[in-house]
C-alpha cells in the first residue's frame, strides 16, 4: 500500500513537471492579416518584417515558455471583407493567433468574427492580437474577451497630447483634420473634448474627414488650413495620408504646428525631410530613441532590412504572449487568454499591464518633435539626417482612460 502511495505520488510530481513544460518546443503559428500592398501597404510589409525579425529574437530561449513563434502574413488589401476570408484561410490553416493593426475597420469586423468563431467552434478557439487599431470602442462598447490591444487607444493618446498642447500658449486657432473611418472620426471627437476640457481657449477653426487611402493631392485641405487661420492642425493620418499631407504642406508654404500620431511611420519621415523642425510633433507609446537594447534592436533591424523598426507593441506581444504561456503551461488559446489577463511585465519603457476589465494594455506615452539628429539623439529615420526626439514622458495612470467595456467571459 505504502508502495502504491509512493508511485501515485511520484506519478503526480512529473505530471505536474511535465505539465510546466508542455508547450516548450512547441510551435505557435501566427498570421498577421494587414495591408501587403496598395497605398498603404508599405507600412503593412515593414509590421510583417518586424513580427519576424522579432520572432527569431523571442523564439526558444528567448521566451519564458520556450515556444518557437512563427509568423507568415496575409494581404487584406485593407478590406474587412478580404480580412474575414483572410481569417477563414488562417484558421484553416492552423492558426490560432491573429495579428492584425491596421485600419479600425478591419479590427472591428475581425473581433467580431473571431468571437463568433470561438462560440460556434470550442476546442477550436482563436486570439486576437492587435497591435495598432485604436478605436476606443474596440475596448469600450464593442469589446470582446478575444481582443487584446497592445496599442494606445486614439482616447488615451489624446489625453496626453492635449495634456502638451495645454502648456503650449502659443496654440490659438486648430484645424483637425482625419481619414473618413473610425479612428478619424474618433480623433476629432477627443481632440474638441479634451481641448474644450483643458484649453477653451483654443478656438477650433476647420474640421474636415478625407477618404481613406484615396487622396493624391492634400493642396486643397492645405488652402482650407491657411485660410482659416489656424496655426496648429491636429491629425490621426497614418501613411500614405500623413506623408502626402506633410508634402502639400511643405510646397503650399504652410509653417504651422502638426500634432501626429504617425509621424514615424514608413514614408512620412522622407516626405518631411529638414522641413517641420520644431513644429511636428508626435504622440506614441515609443520613439526612435528609446536607448539600451531597443537601439540595439533598431540597428539590427536596418542593417537587415534597410528599413526602420517603429512598431513597438510586437517586442509587447512576444513578451505577454510568452509570459503567459508559461503562467498557462499551455499554448491553448483559452487558456492563454486567461493568463494574459491583467498580466504585467517588464517591457522596453518599464512595467506595463494588460488591464483585466477591457484587455487594454496600460503603457507610458511620448510626446517627441522632429528635429535634426544630434549625439544625444541620433537615430535618423529613412536616412533623412532629422529625428523624432522626445520632449515629455506621460506614465501609465496620465493616459489611462475608463472603460465601458462590460466584458462577456467564457463559462
Amino acid at each position: 500500500m505504502k508502495f502504491a502511495v509512493q508511485l501515485v505520488a511520484a506519478a503526480a510530481v512529473l505530471a505536474c513537471a511535465q505539465g510546466a513544460f508542455a508547450q516548450q518546443g512547441q510551435t505557435v503559428k501566427m498570421v498577421r492579416i494587414d495591408a501587403q500592398t496598395g497605398l498603404l501597404g508599405p507600412v503593412g510589409v515593414n509590421q510583417l518584417k518586424s513580427y519576424q525579425f522579432f520572432a527569431e529574437k523571442f523564439s526558444g530561449a528567448g521566451n519564458p515558455a520556450g515556444v518557437k513563434f512563427e509568423v507568415t502574413g496575409i494581404d487584406n488589401k485593407l478590406s474587412p471583407t478580404e480580412s474575414l476570408n483572410a481569417l477563414k484561410a488562417a484558421i484553416d490553416g492552423g492558426a490560432r493567433y491573429i495579428l492584425q493593426g491596421n485600419g479600425s475597420s478591419v479590427a472591428l469586423a475581425l473581433s467580431d468574427a473571431v468571437t463568433k468563431h470561438n462560440e460556434r467552434n470550442p476546442g477550436k478557439e482563436v486570439l486576437y492580437l492587435n497591435d495598432s487599431a485604436v478605436d476606443p470602442d474596440l475596448t469600450n462598447s464593442k469589446c470582446s474577451y478575444w481582443h487584446f490591444r497592445f496599442d494606445a487607444d486614439t482616447s488615451m493618446k489624446m489625453e496626453a497630447m492635449s495634456s502638451f498642447m495645454e502648456t503650449q500658449k502659443d496654440i490659438k486657432k486648430v484645424y483637425i483634420l482625419g481619414q473618413n473611418y473610425s479612428h478619424g472620426v474618433q480623433v476629432a471627437k477627443f481632440a474638441k473634448e479634451t481641448l474644450g476640457r483643458k484649453r477653451p481657449d483654443i478656438q477650433i477653426v476647420g474640421e474636415d474627414l478625407h477618404p481613406l487611402a484615396q487622396v493624391r493631392d492634400f493642396a486643397p485641405y492645405i488652402a482650407k488650413i491657411k485660410a482659416s487661420g489656424a496655426d496648429t492642425v491636429i491629425t490621426g493620418n497614418w501613411g500614405s495620408d500623413l506623408s502626402l499631407l506633410v508634402k502639400a504642406a511643405n510646397e503650399g508654404g504652410y509653417t504651422g504646428k502638426f500634432f501626429t500620431y504617425y509621424t514615424g511611420v514608413t514614408g512620412t519621415p522622407s516626405a518631411l525631410g529638414t522641413n517641420g523642425t520644431g513644429r511636428v510633433y508626435q504622440i506614441a507609446y515609443n520613439h526612435y530613441n528609446m536607448g539600451g537594447q531597443m537601439d540595439k534592436w533598431m540597428t539590427e533591424f536596418k542593417a537587415k532590412y534597410n528599413d526602420d523598426f517603429y512598431t513597438g507593441s510586437i517586442i509587447r506581444i512576444y513578451q505577454t504572449l510568452g509570459a503567459a504561456m508559461a503562467k498557462a503551461k499551455s499554448t491553448d488559446p483559452v487558456k492563454v487568454a486567461a493568463a494574459l489577463e491583467g498580466i504585467k511585465v517588464s517591457s522596453f519603457n518599464g512595467e506595463v499591464e494588460m488591464r483585466k476589465t477591457d484587455h487594454q494594455l496600460q503603457q507610458p506615452l511620448y510626446m517627441t518633435v522632429w528635429q535634426k539628429a544630434d549625439k544625444k539623439y541620433p537615430y535618423s529615420p529613412e536616412n533623412t539626417g532629422m529625428t523624432l526626439a522626445p520632449l515629455k514622458e506621460y506614465p501609465n495612470y496620465v493616459s489611462s482612460t475608463p472603460t465601458s467595456c462590460q466584458m462577456k467571459r467564457p463559462s
